[in-house]
């Protein structure tokens, strides 16, 4: 029997929704400030869940 391991963390969003979460964060923007941190974490997330989408189309 083969055990399959759980993630320990919450599952990462899809490519849409952390895509949704750019936006909502660019639009909502507060002070002219630029949340760079937010940002560049989103980012990161859009592009993990898009190579994960890439990958299971194959």
């Amino acid at each position: 029997m083969q055990n399959t391991l759980r993630p320990a963390g919450p599952a990462r969003p899809s490519a849409a929704e952390a895509n949704e979460a750019i936006r909502l964060l660019v639009e909502t923007r507060v002070d002219g400030e630029w949340p760079a941190q937010a940002y560049e974490f989103l980012l990161e997330e859009w592009a993990a869940a898009s190579r994960a989408e890439v990958c299971a189309d194959r």
